[in-house]
């Protein structure tokens, strides 16, 4: 197989460490795998240094202070290598054969990057390539970044770019957990788990891997997480499935927006399952949920509506703090879905502002880590999906 595996700073944090990593790049290449490495800088080098930059200094500086301790890691571990009888070569930016390079404006050029990794690629039979993470280089040479979790971009990228047949991320957890270990009993490795799935659980604060990094996942290329204790690249961990896809969907069918008033609802604990387990009782599935101080909305199909009216309006009548229960219809459900969506400053800007000039009032708008649910009345479903494919899809 081909594969690109990355070394987290953890599992590069000490000289055992780095030991036990070319343990494992020295198993694979020994049972025939052609591997390529992305090394993180040494435990928590790169915030050091980062702290330790108490003066003015400008990006291309900051750059090339913070890229010593990925510069410092490929060169420790490719050390460990030659130790082992592994041929190996370290890449930084300004090698010759470096291969992730960015453009005038700090974007990844993936044509200039594509074609250096495949002739990196064409070269894996013969030796190990040690990458830096993080880091890229301009095409005039300069240091520049990827950003937050770029190491993982880089394993993921260039495993993409170099056509391996998986990527594997050595970090320090058990691949993805059921639950924190530090707080539940009882966790667990989730032996798979789809890009979609991941990326909810990465914006919302689980540090597995990097969001941008799975981006580049493909549909063919296997990505895993293992612990660094493991010793074994190609074999446990989580395995993650499937790739990204930005998506823009209209639901064919209209919604019936249900509101339920009540005197500070939000802060009373177990309404909203009360409300909801209402419309269990019929098999009446909610769509979509949204929650003011005073109110609760749910949207569910058109054609259930009456029936969820009934429901929830024997809820109101039996509770003195709730005050009623109206019904909007029909609605219109437009979805945005893409994984690149968190990073997109403005993004809420982007959608409300053609459509007000458009004359089209939002009903409702529900964000969630990796998606934008867009409310419209029925009547003008069409205009706005135009709208909203001529903004987004492109």
């Amino acid at each position: 197989m081909r594969v690109v595996t990355k070394f987290g700073g953890t599992s590069l944090g000490s000289g055992d460490r780095i030991g036990r990593a070319a343990d494992s790049i020295a198993k694979a290449v020994e049972d025939g795998h052609e591997i390529a490495v992305v090394a993180s800088a040494m435990g928590s080098t790169t915030d050091e240094l980062l702290d330790e930059i108490t003066f003015e200094a400008d990006e291309a500086d900051r750059a090339e202070i913070v890229s010593m301790g990925e510069r410092t890691s490929v060169r420790m571990l490719k050390a460990a290598l030659a130790a082992r009888g592994v041929e190996s070569v370290f890449l930084e930016p300004g090698h010759d054969d470096w291969p992730v390079i960015t453009n005038e404006i700090g974007e990844l050029d993936v044509e200039a990057t594509r074609e250096r990794a495949e002739k990196l690629a064409d070269e894996l039979d013969e030796v190990v390539p040690v990458i830096t993470g993080f880091l890229a280089q301009d095409h005039l040479g300069n240091v520049t970044t990827l950003g937050r979790g770029g190491s993982d971009t880089t394993a993921v990228m260039l495993g993409n770019y170099m056509d391996a047949d998986e990527v594997v991320i050595v970090t320090d957890v058990e691949g993805v957990m059921t639950g924190d270990p530090r707080v539940v009993e009882g966790a667990r490795n989730v032996g798979r788990i789809t890009v979609d799935e991941l990326r909810n659980l990465s914006f919302r604060g689980a540090e597995v891997v990097a969001p941008s990094a799975l981006s580049y996942k493909s549909e063919d290329m296997n990505v895993r997480v293992v612990h660094y204790q493991h010793g074994d690249l190609l074999d446990g961990g989580t395995r993650i499935e499937g790739q990204f896809e930005n998506l823009i969907d209209m639901q064919e069918q209209p919604l019936a927006c249900l509101t339920v008033a009540g005197r500070a609802i939000r802060n009373r604990p177990g309404i909203l399952a009360d409300l909801s387990d209402a419309l269990q009782t019929e098999d009446i599935n909610i769509d979509a949920v949204a929650s003011g101080m005073d109110s609760i909305t749910f949207y569910v199909d058109r054609e259930r509506s009456e029936t969820a009216e009934t429901l929830l309006h024997e809820r109101v009548v039996d509770d003195d703090t709730l005050s009623s229960v109206t019904v909007h219809d029909p609605i219109a459900v437009i979805r945005l879905t893409g994984g690149e969506l968190p990073n997109r400053p403005g993004i809420i800007k982007e959608i409300v502002s053609p459509l007000a000039a458009a004359g089209i009032n939002i009903v409702d708008l529900i964000t969630s880590a990796t998606s934008v649910a867009l409310f419209v009345a029925w009547e003008d479903r069409e205009e706005a999906l135009r709208i909203v494919q001529e903004e987004f899809d492109q």
